[in-house]
């Protein structure tokens, strides 16, 4: 079973992280939700969740992807820790996925992650001068290599579906799909 690490820190953007854990655990994906302070972490709109575990548990754990969710001010937050800007690049060096939604690819531009990468943030959080190379998208999920972004709330639902089949593949995305009725 994949294993899955989702730093949350306070500002984070409820829709993004929630539908995210929801749907990847719908698929038999073990999530780790993992709190940057204290256990309890308050989202940008005001909704408090508690966290699996703190992120200095997390550290040592064997995860095949980490995702960070955007919202501000949480994405500075993510930015901000170096605990999280390590893993990120540890996980990159070692050829595991890194994923992140809205403005928390903004996260893995700071990291070094999206040099010569195609990529696609929430409007405005990625530039032309966020990393040498990179390739600004519009689509909703841009995978390129083992990095996948994605564009916001709206778009949590395929960004989530998109990591479903890179970690469980097009049947487990497929079963999951079905079951959310989505419109067209």
């Amino acid at each position: 079973m994949s294993r899955v690490l989702m730093p949350l820190a306070e500002g984070f953007e409820e829709i993004e992280a929630v539908t995210v854990v929801d749907l990847l655990r719908r698929a038999g994906i073990e999530v780790h939700t993992a709190s940057l302070g204290g256990r309890e972490v308050t989202g940008s709109h005001g909704i408090t969740v508690v966290a699996d575990i703190g992120l200095g548990d997390a550290i040592a754990a064997d995860y095949d992807m980490i995702v960070l969710p955007g919202g501000m001010p949480g994405a500075d937050h993510l930015k901000k820790d170096a605990r999280v800007v390590t893993l990120l690049q540890q996980f990159a060096r070692t050829g595991r996925y890194t994923a992140a939604i809205c403005a928390a690819p903004g996260v893995l531009a700071h990291a070094g992650l999206l040099e010569g990468r195609a990529a696609t943030s929430y409007p405005g959080f990625l530039k032309p001068d966020s990393a040498p190379g990179i390739r600004l998208r519009e689509d909703a999920v841009v995978i390129d290599g083992k990095v996948v972004t994605s564009r916001g709330p709206g778009t949590a639902v395929p960004f989530a579906l998109s990591l479903i089949e890179l970690l469980a593949g097009a049947a487990a995305r497929s079963a999951v799909q079905e079951r959310l009725q989505l419109p067209g």
